[in-house]
């Protein structure tokens, strides 16, 4: 019996807890001694899969600064030579260059209170995606990595994990949850295709699979496990018919030249075709936002191409269904000082910035948070690292509190810390 379809499972602040879970599933199987708790967690877990949650994570890699994006102080030393423009929301007003995110402002969630200590790009791009901060003794897998192991659909033939460009990995979690890396969207990735037919390709595999064996015997265990896992998941994906999600030639021109002609367009097109396609995560990269020198002419350049990628993706993910249960969040290792340097950039800021998120139950048109008048501290509502990441856990379901035992032994939590930013879900 399918327990699922008589009793559904509610999830609490912090996803499944035992006592939700208990309350809501069939008691009797348990009492009958034909369903341990374990097992029972078990068939959550796999419910939890099927859901088809997802996230994509738009990555500015750099610091984008919050006054020529999504926090603009007109009238103020802070401003720039950006002006503001109204959104589709009243009341609501962000850069100039961001046209076409203002029109699917009713779908974004905008918070102008982030805040962290880190200053320093490679620390604060580590804390940005795992939560934790850099430590030498051991190597914390991101947060994708970690959605992935809890939520991902373990049958897929394609990646669960992808990266458009180069990012933090599955750390102690291992090569099971590392990310796919995509350096060129919009075509079949480099040696996925198979060069020979595949009984020929079998035979190859068979081949590699005695070699293993016999360095295996003579003590490579380990080492063989991960070759063997690697091998095995690229098997099934050069055997597969679904790469050609990789193909986007495949969409209709139209649509193609809605998202962008350059590698962080499609980058975002291929997000949503892998999303269709069962993927979980997907990270696009937007380099070239550490703008210490002429900001306004390099933020022009960076702001239309992601502009027009990130419009469409909300816009094409919810005109198909999928935007209720794909999050889809913007946002960059900090933010740049309110002071316009003798460079006519802006250096480094992690005390306030801002981050955008859309989809996943998230409710849109509204701000959170916001920065004094001269952008240079949090004015009210400060929102950690930890706590946005308890916010995207809550958004796909997944426990932040979930703990993994690192290497050391030592068990650590998806998330340490932080608290659900609950206006993002009232």
């Amino acid at each position: 019996m399918n327990l699922y379809h008589q009793q559904h499972v509610q999830a609490g602040r912090h996803g499944f807890s035992r006592r939700s879970f208990l309350r809501n599933v069939s008691l009797g199987a348990m009492a009958a001694g034909t369903l341990s708790f374990h097992d029972l967690m078990s068939v959550s877990a796999e419910e939890l899969r099927k859901q088809g949650r997802s996230m994509i994570l738009l990555w500015m890699s750099g610091g984008p600064s919050q006054f020529e994006t999504f926090d603009p102080k007109p009238g103020t030393s802070s401003a720039g030579d950006k002006a503001p423009i109204q959104t589709a929301v009243s009341g609501i007003e962000i850069s100039e260059e961001w046209k076409e995110t203002a029109k699917v402002m009713q779908e974004i969630a905008l918070i102008r209170s982030m805040t962290n200590k880190e200053g320093n790009h490679q620390r604060a791009t580590y804390q940005m995606h795992t939560g934790y901060i850099p430590s030498g003794s051991v190597k914390h897998p991101s947060l994708g990595s970690n959605i992935v192991r809890e939520i991902g659909n373990r049958e897929l033939e394609i990646p669960s994990i992808v990266s458009v460009g180069a990012t933090n990995g599955a750390g102690f979690l291992g090569v099971d949850y590392e990310p796919f890396n995509v350096s060129n969207p919009g075509s079949i990735p480099n040696n996925v295709a198979a060069t020979v037919p595949d009984q020929r390709y079998q035979k190859r595999l068979g081949l590699l699979g005695r070699l293993d064996t016999e360095f295996a015997s003579r003590g490579g265990e380990v080492v063989v496990k991960n070759h063997s896992k690697i091998y095995n998941k690229a098997s099934a994906m050069v055997l597969s018919p679904q790469t050609r999600v990789f193909d986007l030639s495949e969409e209709p021109d139209t649509l193609r030249r809605q998202y962008g002609e350059n590698n962080f367009g499609k980058g975002c097109l291929l997000a949503r075709r892998l999303v269709e396609a069962g993927s979980t995560f997907i990270e696009v990269r937007s380099n070239g936002w550490d703008n210490h020198f002429d900001i306004s002419e390099s933020i022009t350049q960076r702001s239309q191409e992601v502009d027009a990628g990130m419009a469409t993706l909300i816009s094409d993910l919810k005109q198909r269904g999928m935007l209720d249960r794909t999050l889809v969040v913007w946002m960059g290792e900090f933010g740049r000082t309110p002071k316009i340097n003798a460079r006519n950039g802006r250096d480094h800021y992690p005390r306030v910035f801002s981050a955008a998120l859309a989809g996943g139950g998230v409710k849109g048109g509204q701000v959170i948070g916001s920065s004094t008048k001269d952008g240079s501290a949090v004015q009210d509502r400060p929102v950690t690292v930890t706590d946005l990441f308890c916010s995207i856990c809550q958004s796909l379901n997944v426990n932040p509190k979930k703990e993994n035992m690192s290497p050391l032994g030592r068990p650590m939590k998806i998330v340490d810390g932080g608290e659900v930013v609950q206006e993002l879900f009232s």
